[in-house]
């Protein structure tokens, strides 16, 4: 059942003057809530739109689309589009979005889940649930979700704020920070500018370099150099094909939630070359290293 906005119940929200006096003008009284932003919409009020998003919520609508293009669009429900979606203004979604194609978005916020069957680009974006995307996910400011999932890169001008995990097929390159609540998974390369903090993991298939702090309550994996402008810290191990290297002045610090004891066990650290700095967990010197004495 459609909710019917009144003028009674639209000035309990406290709306701006402005806002409120349009909204008389124009009739909207009785009307449905999607009805209402609709028409609001298609005025160019579109902050007007967000603000009765923001204040009803969400509904159990569905709309289903071939394709969606538009200046901008709201819609309280889930909205699914079985082609591509192009907005490069405003797309705001009360419940989640499905899209079996690809995604271009100005501000793109989705209350739920995000789906894409292709490349999502967006100028920023936020959801309430996972993002997941069969290609790339390319933001160009901020970036706040539950989880991230992109079938190929990982790509953020902004910074990265999510309350689970970052996996990208390929690589992950952020300009700002990237602060994960789980781990973080790239197939490639990983780069970061500003900090780079996982409350669980980060592992990559290549070389992980940040322009900042690297911090991981877990264990901090890659298959060629681990190099930080700042320290180096681990929860538990750290492991590099290639070399741990730490910024001038700084530290290395594996086993930062273990105790010593257990340093040999759950804090080896494991390199080509033992870590200028490394304050704290086992070094596993390699096995050549061994015999040589090092």
């Amino acid at each position: 059942m459609d909710m019917e906005l009144t003028q009674t119940f639209l000035r309990g929200k406290n709306p701006c003057a402005m806002g409120y006096r349009w909204f008389v003008r124009n009739n909207l009284s009785g009307a449905d809530y999607q009805t209402a932003m609709d028409t609001q919409v298609a005025a160019g009020r579109v902050d007007d739109a967000r603000w009765l998003l923001e204040n009803f919520g969400s509904t159990n609508a569905v709309l289903e689309l071939e394709h969606l293009e538009a200046d901008n669009f709201v819609f309280a429900g889930t909205l699914i589009v079985r082609g591509d979606v192009r907005v490069p203004g405003q797309l705001l979604v009360g419940r989640s979005l499905q899209v079996e194609a690809g995604i271009r978005a100005g501000t793109l916020e989705v209350k739920e889940d995000i789906h894409c069957g292709g490349a999502l680009f967006a100028q920023t974006l936020q959801a309430g649930g996972s993002v997941k995307a069969a290609w790339s996910v390319d933001v160009a400011d901020d970036m706040r979700a539950e989880h991230v999932r992109a079938g190929w890169e990982l790509r953020c001008t902004g910074n990265v704020t999510l309350s689970g995990e970052a996996v990208a097929g390929q690589g992950i390159e952020v300009q700002g920070s990237l602060q994960c609540a789980k781990g973080v998974r790239a197939g490639g390369a990983i780069h970061v500018q500003g900090l780079l903090e996982a409350g669980h993991g980060i592992a990559t298939q290549d070389s992980l370099h940040c322009g900042n702090h690297i911090q991981a309550g877990w264990g901090i994996k890659a298959l060629g150099d681990i190099r930080a402008a700042c320290s180096i810290r681990a929860g538990e191990s750290m492991q590099a094909d290639g070399d741990i290297v730490a910024g001038e002045g700084y530290g290395v610090f594996a086993g930062m939630n273990v105790q010593q004891a257990a340093w040999p066990d759950c804090a080896w650290v494991r390199a080509l070359r033992k870590p200028q700095g490394l304050v704290s967990g086992w070094w596993d010197a390699p096995a050549d290293a061994r015999l040589q004495g090092a």
